[in-house]
């Protein structure tokens, strides 16, 4: 008579093993959205912060303008050039590189028109600051050239001139 082999018994599993197989797929399930909703925060929080910076470039820009700009311009230097050049050197401070960003004074009625700060036919009127970035610049990822958008801050001012008071 043939010996018979005894059956191969199973050991039951323990009910933390099995719960931590069950907490391994839960988690590589719900990993990938995870990570898109953090990714997708960063660059929100990303825009959200260059936008603010090309808006407080732009209120500084204008600030210079409504002031008695008598002495702060260097030799041959116009007040549009030192606003643009002020307005670059703000947004570098805060890592936007200022080659990708377009600065322009512009009348306030007419964003296409130019508007000349030292014209003393300017003296109190309205006009633009304008200053933009387009977000290929300034996302941490790649950005389809057909999704590009640009950022924009604009503000509108009186060409004053008020005295410094010491």
């Amino acid at each position: 008579m043939p010996r018979r082999t005894p059956p191969i018994r199973m050991q039951p599993r323990s009910p933390s093993s099995a719960r931590r197989a069950a907490v391994a797929v839960e988690f590589a399930c719900v990993a990938p959205l995870l990570m898109g909703v953090i990714v997708g925060l960063l660059s929100l929080s990303r825009v959200y912060s260059v936008q603010n910076c090309l808006e407080i470039a732009a209120r500084e820009g204008a600030r210079f303008a409504a002031l008695d700009r008598s002495g702060m311009l260097l030799n041959g230097q116009t007040a549009n050039a030192k606003l643009v050049a002020d307005v670059k050197n703000y947004l570098a401070s805060n890592n936007i590189d200022p080659s990708d960003v377009t600065v322009s004074v512009v009348r306030a009625d007419d964003p296409n028109a130019h508007f000349n700060l030292d014209d003393p036919a300017n003296d109190l009127q309205l006009f633009q600051v304008r200053v933009e970035v387009p977000y290929s610049e300034i996302s941490y990822s790649p950005v389809d050239p057909n999704s590009d958008y640009t950022l924009t801050a604009a503000l509108t001012f009186r060409n004053g001139r008020a005295t410094l008071s010491q």
